[in-house]
């Protein structure tokens, strides 16, 4: 149940101390009247609900049985370990979702991106699963499913049929994956995933590992089609590797071209993966998001979804160390991401979405270098997390 709710002497992104007012679940202006509910803030830094761009709900083992990880170097190593472990470890895709967001909940993320599995052997049945919890849970967080191909779209036959399946079932993006090295044949590989996408009126997020000049080439088509078919604004690159392996003229023209068609990037600032141009990215205009990948996976066993870590993440793995880059970090796990998945009406002001967090810090960039814990969580104007222990009601979902 939402409330009207006056959150006091509180300091949005860390400036000056004010009094935040949610009425039926919007930030409004400040009562005439009393309100049902009112909270002291103790002038902890107010942020909106965290923006969670790029995770898969449906590989997480969150609260499962460890999993003792054997898995091969290479990529495709770990996409056919993740294969397997889907029917060996029975990795419910409904449950564990619901997991990895009521974890995630607790740190003040409530928008997700999911990027969520489509092949041969379990059709869409991980998209139905995450489509089930997506809806039983819309009260607390927002969810966009991604159909994505991971072990391929053209080289498995019967893949691109099911990606069209997932759509119609519900998924909310059109996902991709390396279209040259796992595929095969990019041209082929992206004019299916636009068409989809024009067919659907559908956004784009596609998973871009390839590497330096084989990205640059990719990234070169996505951004024909974008232009193409007018989609600017509506297009995601997750991860885009290739753009810290080029140097000079090729990786700026890159960029200014990414910035003018408005296609988001985003990253994760993983240090086993060449390190983005952060700085340039930004300056040059182009949207920045981040997510946290897999939690506690097949694929990798670390991970909380806790996307003001992840901010911290960033500026340490991109030598962001003064008080404005710390701030920038912030900005990219926010507004940032609220942008590149396409969220409206998202911030602290009247008329935007009546989510937040509290967390206890003195500046913006003390809370990405210290992360503190213990923090309140406000969705819609309904207290869910307060000083880091969830409302009882809350505590059992799953």
């Amino acid at each position: 149940m939402t409330a009207d709710i006056l959150i006091r002497n509180v300091r949005p992104f860390g400036g000056e101390p004010t009094d935040l007012y949610i009425r039926d679940g919007w930030f409004a202006e400040n009562p005439t009247q009393k309100p049902a509910i009112e909270i002291d803030g103790s002038g902890h830094i107010a942020l909106p609900g965290l923006v969670e761009a790029h995770t898969h709900l449906d590989k997480t083992l969150v609260g499962m049985d460890w999993f003792e990880n054997r898995v091969g170097p290479t990529r495709n190593d770990r996409i056919l370990a993740d294969r397997r472990a889907k029917q060996e470890l029975g990795i419910d895709a409904r449950r564990q979702s619901a997991r990895q967001i009521m974890q995630t909940l607790a740190f003040g993320v409530m928008h997700i991106r999911s990027h969520v599995d489509v092949d041969t052997e379990i059709g869409i049945a991980n998209i139905e699963g995450v489509i089930e919890t997506r809806d039983r849970l819309k009260d607390l967080v927002d969810v966009q499913i991604v159909a994505f191909p991971q072990s391929g779209m053209l080289v498995r036959e019967g893949t691109l049929a099911l990606m069209e399946e997932a759509l119609k079932a519900g998924a909310d993006v059109v996902g991709g994956i390396d279209p040259a090295s796992i595929d095969r044949d990019p041209v082929r590989h992206l004019d299916a995933i636009f068409a989809l996408a024009e067919r659907y009126q559908k956004p784009i997020d596609i998973h871009l590992h390839e590497p330096g000049d084989l990205g640059a080439f990719c990234l070169e088509l996505i951004l024909e089609r974008t232009r193409a078919l007018s989609l600017q604004g509506r297009v995601m690159v997750s991860h885009a590797y290739c753009l810290g392996m080029l140097d000079g003229q090729r990786q700026r023209s890159l960029i200014d071209a990414l910035a003018a068609e408005r296609i988001a990037v985003m990253t994760v600032g993983s240090p086993s993966a060449p390190a983005l141009p952060l700085r340039i990215l930004r300056q040059s205009g182009v949207v920045m998001a981040s997510g946290s990948d897999g939690i506690q996976g097949t694929w990798e066993p670390w991970g909380n979804g806790d996307m003001l870590e992840r901010a911290k993440y960033l500026a340490q793995r991109n030598g962001m160390t003064n008080d404005a880059d710390l701030s920038d970090a912030a900005n990219i796990c926010t507004f940032g991401g609220a942008e590149g998945i396409g969220l409206t009406d998202y911030g602290l002001s009247a008329g935007c979405r009546g989510d937040l967090m509290l967390v206890k810090a003195r500046t913006l960039a003390e809370a990405v270098a210290l992360t503190p814990q213990n923090r309140t969580v406000i969705r819609r104007g309904r207290v869910v997390v307060r000083d880091g222990v969830m409302s009882e009601e809350l505590r059992n979902v799953e």
